[in-house]
């Protein structure tokens, strides 16, 4: 007659399965957190190539266009009325690439799931769900100053370590939580330090990046 497993064997073989599950989901997860930040890095590059082909057709000039945070949080120009006058008759840049682009779906960062407020401006409320892409068409923000000033490749001091396009949040590629109205401080600090963004630099190439890197970007004399 055939012999069962006993309750002692069972609950060995149950516990190793959870011994093994505890080992190995985060390895897995980690795996798909990585696998997301490569795509995201991947769509940089390919609209890095749009970018560069659209400006062989415009005199070597970056866009002349906005990303969504600036069509619906236009007071963050509110020191530069000259610029901020001009937006309303600027297109997604999204939209200004798009015949240059293979798809809008380089536009959407795998790991996007919205966002709470602005990264660099945390007392501004910029809510998008279930994501950025899905409100805006866009996961990825650009640094419109460039646009505004008529910028090309040229015109850049260091194009290597000046940010062109990056990713609207930082926690989409962290293990931390999105950052809300209100943080501040040293919770603000502590908040960031984990975030990783996708981010297009002034010479088109691309990688990712943390938040005290991507500030360095944005100090970086045009």
């Amino acid at each position: 007659m055939r012999k069962g497993f006993t309750l002692i064997e069972l609950l060995v073989v149950i516990a190793i399965i959870a011994v093994l599950a505890a080992i190995l989901f985060p390895v897995f997860a980690r795996a798909k957190h990585q696998a997301k930040q490569t795509t995201c890095v991947s769509n940089m590059k390919q609209i890095g190539g749009a970018i560069g082909m659209y400006m062989s057709d415009y005199d070597d000039i970056f866009p002349h266009a906005v990303d969504p945070i600036d069509k619906n949080r236009p007071e963050i120009w509110d020191p530069h009325p000259e610029f901020q006058q001009r937006i309303p008759y600027m297109p997604l840049l999204h939209d200004a690439l798009q015949p240059y682009a293979k798809s809008y779906g380089v536009f959407h960062c795998p790991a996007d799931d919205g966002t709470d407020v602005l990264d660099n401006f945390p007392w501004i409320e910029f809510k998008t769900s279930p994501s950025c892409h899905k409100v805006y068409g866009t996961s990825y923000s650009f640094r419109t100053e460039i646009a505004f000033k008529f910028f090309s490749q040229t015109t850049f001091q260091l194009p290597t370590d000046v940010n062109v396009l990056f990713d609207t949040a930082g926690h989409w590629h962290a293990r931390s939580r999105r950052l809300k109205l209100g943080d501040g401080g040293q919770n603000f600090r502590d908040v960031v330090k984990e975030f990783r963004y996708s981010t297009l630099f002034g010479d088109l190439h691309a990688k990712a990046i943390t938040y005290d890197k991507l500030k360095q970007a944005w100090d970086t004399e045009l």
